[in-house]
């Protein structure tokens, strides 16, 4: 028996051996292709690049994995406490495998085979760190062994911590999140020290399987998991029994957040900046690099700038009359689903989508559009309003070319009509104003003339109606609004604002063809000074001074200033007929507005990568000693202004002098009213009144806008851009201002102001009624005799007086040096 029982001992330790051998060579084997466990030092996984306002708001995120890196210093011991809870007890205590999990996992599967249940797992955190980063995921047993063998060596290389803080910002969380932060935000709206300990279990339930327990599809399932790894955390000591099932006894409260910009109102400009970056950098850098983006947006002027250009299109395009509704359904039923499943313009959140039920001669019966469920069904719920006749009157007209009009409600609606409306009154008010998405479009933008961050834009009436920018992107006839540059030109080049240009007609002969410019209106004034011909925009007279001046001169300082990159000398574009974008000319308005200083428009004022290092910062301007360490009676530290002066600061005060006069007698009097502040700007209308512009600044603030048709069509008659274009302007600005401390514009040194009268631009007789206040350049000044341009010599004084009604009333009036 004793050499029996030897034998087979013998035969057992040989088996064993040879076993532990085929091991040993297999591990050997399986061993040598393993990946190297190092370049999780460098790991450097994608992350969303993030977009913030001026203020520091979150406007966008731009990501194929909505992750945002943090330390794992940053992550909160509750947070930490649901993950090791819900996915490894042990971990602070084995050495990459838990055997005890192992052994009890193989127990609980042998009980539960052939019983249909999902095998038990037993996959340490250091495991699930070796699969996610360095193995793939198929179910074979050469990969568990690798995971294995690659859990032992990363825990011998990387501490405990590190190894978590891989896992946190790797796992996939469901809703294109990954990382805790990511999920923190896309689930909660939150910051993850934010997170109360229900939503931290809930999150520690999901890389489990974020399919099986989405929030939405299975609500049911979500909540049993979370409140499994409740019950483990209280197991384990992290969290009190009264704690717990208070947090049990919570909703799961997810708010998931959507992929558009978080800031409202910001969808153009976010847009904007997304291209730039693109450009800038490239797609992969975008949607992976982790930048973080500090824009020049100011949120609140951008709902100034919005509300503003909406109140101008929707005022113009309500006098037009009525579209027609969005669309017909059938309210013979519940009409619940179908209006549930009309889009409405998620950007426009005043207005909502209703269906008319009934129709009198005196109000209109609708029903709201209801609310669907996170799973998708419609509420029950049927909410229910009225529309006045009084409150839909500019509905009777019909804008669709047949002239149709109403005389009460019942022809303008009826049952089924799917239409916008805007509630009257406070909440719970059931009395509601017809609207309706307007047809004519625009684009807004504004700007501190001093650094050329902009501040808002506006690309359109909703973002969810078009997404093309009108700000940036549509290409316009910027019409008069492009004179100031033809007078610039002409006040750097020996002309003053007292210079008289005959206001007459003119025919403009080039190869074969006849060009007849014409004033808006056709009327003619006759000879009249240039400070008459920016005020009251005479075509005539720029046409006569830009052919006077040269057209290759005027083409220089359009592509200076930057409204064109390359401008075609011809003189039809001294009237504004090249095409340019808003942005362009409110950034060239700006150099006019800041004395002169070319200045680069941006939308971004900084940008740091995933490091925090900073590649790219608009600001140029030095301060040599702005860093200084410590205070030693030194001079204060001096911003150095490099940019290039493009412009003659005198020159520069004077188009705004002139500018001014628009404002004030110009095209725009009486549309802009910004109490005592300084003002100037410039009106635009292209051929047929298809553009109405108007672009204008105080010393702080240039902001310039167009309405037009994306289709350019007549605006109609009055389409002006004093008309439609400066009250917009008007509106946005007593807005955007009404906290500025008022300011002046500067005056240059040695710029001499002298009385002059306006209509002959000679000098003032004393008690003179047409007398203003005129600026002069050194050496220059009001003219003794009436020299004027266009014509082929001085004219006589009695032809002065029969082509000149201005001329003559001034002599009534006893100007003096007249003649």
């Amino acid at each position: 028996m004793i050499r029996l029982f030897g034998y087979f001992f013998g035969l057992a330790c040989v088996l064993f051996l040879g076993v532990a051998a085929a091991v040993a060579i297999y591990i050997s084997h399986i061993s040598e292709d393993l990946p190297d466990y190092a370049v999780l030092n460098s790991y450097a996984p994608p992350v969303a690049t993030r977009v913030h306002a001026g203020n520091g708001a979150l406007m966008a995120e731009y990501a194929r994995e909505r992750r945002l890196f943090l330390p794992i210093q940053a992550v909160p011991d509750r947070v930490k406490a649901a993950f090791l809870s819900a996915e490894d007890k042990n971990f602070y205590n084995h050495p990459g495998v838990d055997l005890g999990g192992l052994a009890r996992a193989m127990v609980v599967n042998l009980q539960n085979f052939g019983s249909g249940r999902r095998p038990m797992g037993a996959s340490t955190i250091t495991q699930q760190v070796a699969k996610n980063f360095l193995l793939s995921s198929d179910q074979t047993i050469d990969r568990k062994i690798k995971e294995a063998i690659l859990s032992f060596r990363i825990e011998q290389a990387y501490s405990k911590d590190k190894i978590l803080e891989l896992y946190l910002n790797e796992i996939f969380f469901g809703l294109n999140s990954y990382g805790i932060a990511g999920a923190s935000l896309t689930y909660f709206n939150k910051s993850v020290t934010e997170l109360t300990i229900a939503e931290a279990a809930y999150l520690a339930s999901l890389p489990k399987g974020p399919a099986n327990y989405h929030p939405f599809r299975h609500p049911e399932a979500a909540l049993e998991r979370r409140n499994w790894v409740i019950d483990r955390m209280v197991e384990n000591g992290y969290v009190g029994q009264s704690d717990g099932a208070e947090a049990k006894q919570q909703p799961l409260g997810v708010v998931a957040r959507g992929n558009g910009p978080s800031l409202f109102a910001s969808d153009y400009f976010a847009e904007a900046v997304r291209r730039q970056l693109i450009d800038q950098y490239g797609d992969k850098v975008l949607y992976e690099g982790g930048l973080s983006v500090r824009t020049s947006l100011d949120p609140q002027m951008q709902l100034y700038a919005r509300k503003a250009l909406q109140d101008g299109l929707i005022s113009y395009d309500e006098r037009r009359g009525f579209h027609g509704p969005v669309k017909q359904i059938d309210v013979a039923a519940d009409w619940g689903p179908a209006l549930a499943d009309i889009p409405a313009l998620s950007d426009v959140p005043e207005w909502k989508l209703a269906v008319v039920l009934a129709v009198s001669s005196e109000s209109v019966d609708i029903g709201l559009q209801p609310d669907k469920q996170s799973n998708g069904k419609v509420v029950a719920e049927r909410t229910r309003g009225m529309i006045r006749a009084e409150d839909m009157k500019w509905a009777y007209r019909s804008a669709n070319g047949d002239r149709k009009t109403a005389t009460s409600p019942q022809g303008a609606l009826q049952p089924g009509d799917v239409v916008y409306v805007e509630p009257i009154g406070g909440d719970g008010s059931n009395t509601y104003r017809l609207r309706q998405p307007p047809k004519v479009q625009g684009g807004l933008v504004a700007m501190d003339p001093k650094t050329g961050r902009v501040l808002a834009m506006v690309g359109g009436f909703s973002y969810s109606q078009s997404e093309f920018n009108r700000a940036t992107q549509a290409m316009r006839q910027p019409g008069s609004s492009f004179k100031p540059f033809v007078y610039a030109a002409a006040m750097d080049n020996g002309y003053t604002p007292a210079s008289v240009i005959m206001d007459a007609p003119i025919e403009i002969v080039s190869g074969g063809q006849v060009w007849r410019p014409e004033n808006y209106g056709g009327e003619t004034a006759g000879p009249s000074t240039l400070r008459s011909g920016i005020e009251k925009s005479r075509n005539l007279m720029t046409v006569r001074l830009a052919n006077d001046l040269g057209m290759n001169i005027v083409a220089e300082y359009a592509e200076r200033f930057g409204v064109y990159d390359h401008m075609l000398p011809v003189l039809a574009m001294s009237l504004g007929s090249g095409e340019t974008t808003v942005l362009r000319m409110v950034s060239a308005y700006s150099v006019i507005a800041n004395g002169g200083k070319q200045i680069k428009p941006t939308l971004i004022d900084r940008i740091q990568d995933r490091y925090g290092k900073t590649i790219f910062r608009h600001e140029e301007r030095l301060c040599d000693n702005c860093n200084a360490g410590d205070w030693q009676n030194q001079d204060e530290p001096q911003v150095v202004d490099n940019r290039e002066q493009v412009l003659d600061p005198m020159t520069a005060y004077q188009i705004t002098s002139m500018m001014q006069g628009v404002i004030k007698r110009g095209t725009a009097a009486g549309k802009i009213d910004l109490g005592d502040r300084d003002v100037a700007g410039k009106t635009g209308t292209t051929n047929d009144e298809k553009d109405a512009w108007f672009v204008g600044y105080t010393p702080d603030l240039v902001a310039g806008l167009y309405l037009g048709f994306d289709s350019p069509a007549p605006l109609g008659r009055g389409g002006t851009g004093g008309v439609l274009a400066a009250p917009v302007f008007n509106e946005f600005m007593q807005q955007a201002v009404k906290d500025m401390p008022a300011s002046k514009f500067v005056i240059p040194q040695g710029m001499n102001l002298m009385p002059i009268n306006r209509k002959t631009g000679m000098a003032a007789a004393e008690g003179d009624p047409d007398t203003i206040i005129e600026a002069f350049k050194p050496g220059t000044g009001p003219a003794d005799s009436l020299s004027v341009i266009g014509m082929d010599s001085t004219m006589a004084p009695e032809e002065i007086l029969k082509t000149s009604p201005q001329a003559n009333q001034a002599v009534q009036s006893g100007a003096g040096g007249l003649f």
